[in-house]
Parts: structure tokens; sequence; C-alpha cells
């Protein structure tokens, strides 16, 4: 069974747009004008989200690079293994990218059991907490405690939504932001 990546956007400001490209000033200048828009999913983060933010990738990347991972950015792109229509519903304009899983080099592409941030930060004691998986071990995880968009689809039973995908380099995405960029 072929397995897919999805990338969630708003049409108004395209795909893999991310905080943390952004000098600290800047991101958290963006992230003061998201709260102020209540159609956005992300209008409901902390004031400190992008300082935390910035301290959870840092130790996903070393988590990543201690399992073998050869990240090449600082920072992530962020994608869903598997659909989640629930991020669609973050944006007022929403789209999606598809990525085939196979097409992604593993030595730069780590995972998590839920989003990255609620999984490094949020303490109970579910033996996935605060780690990040390789495509190998991810996919042993799902055959072990399912899919959390199928499980969990109201976010009533934890924080766990859906998996995600950190992408530690360019390349695999850069068709489509040239695509987008061309489309403008």
């Amino acid at each position: 069974m072929a397995l897919f990546l999805y990338h969630y956007y708003d049409v108004a400001t395209g795909p893999f747009r991310n905080l943390s490209a952004l000098p600290l000033n800047e991101a958290q200048q963006i992230q003061k004008g998201l709260k102020q828009n209540t159609d956005w999913y992300a209008s409901r983060r902390a004031d400190d989200y992008v300082s935390i933010r910035r301290k959870v990738e840092l130790l996903a990347r070393e988590l990543f690079i201690a399992k073998g991972g050869r990240p090449t950015k600082e920072y992530p792109h962020y994608m869903t293994l598997g659909p989640c229509e629930w991020i669609k519903r973050w944006y007022p304009n929403g789209e999606e990218i598809k990525l085939l899983l196979d097409d992604v080099d593993p030595e730069i592409i780590s995972f998590t059991y839920g989003d990255l941030f609620p999984t490094m930060r949020y303490k109970d004691d579910k033996p996935y907490r605060g780690k990040v998986y390789l495509k190998d071990e991810i996919l042993g995880l799902v055959n072990e405690y399912g899919w959390p968009q199928d499980w969990n689809k109201h976010g009533d039973l934890g924080p766990e939504r859906y998996i995600e995908a950190q992408i530690w380099d360019d390349h695999s995405i850069r068709p489509f932001l040239e695509s987008w960029a061309s489309s403008r």
C-alpha cells in the first residue's frame, strides 16, 4: 500500500511557510498578527509559542541526528503521514499537497506520533512522548497504536490527532514551491 505525506496551507499565503525560517523578532511579530485573526487556528497559540517552538525543533533535530538522521536544515518542513482533514480546516482557504512517502529520502525525514509540539511537551506515561521516529519505526508504531487520525478524530482522547512528518531538507518540497510561485 502506498503511503502519502500531506501538507496543508492557506491559498493566500502558500505552502511550506514556516515561522522558524524567519529571524526571531519577525516570527514573533507574524505570530502576534496571527493571534489577531480568529479565522486562523494559529490565533490560539500562546504568546511564547515561537520561542518554545524553536527549542522543541532543536530537541527533535538532536534526537533525529542521534538516530542517524542527516538533516540539512535547522528546522523542518511539516507534513502529516496520511490525510488529516482537520488541519485543512485550520485555514480560511485550506489546500493540500500530497507527496509519496517513498519519494522522500529516509535520512532527512523524522516522525512524531502526534504533533511535534505536544509530543515533546505533554507529560503522561505514553511511550511515544518526547521521541522522534524513523520511517520503519513509525510504521511499527502505527501497527501497534493505530492512526490517530482514525481513533482521535475529534481530539477528545488526547493531543494526538495525526502522525507528523518533519522533513529536514528543501529538496523534496522544492517542486511544490516552484509550482505555487509560478501560478501566482
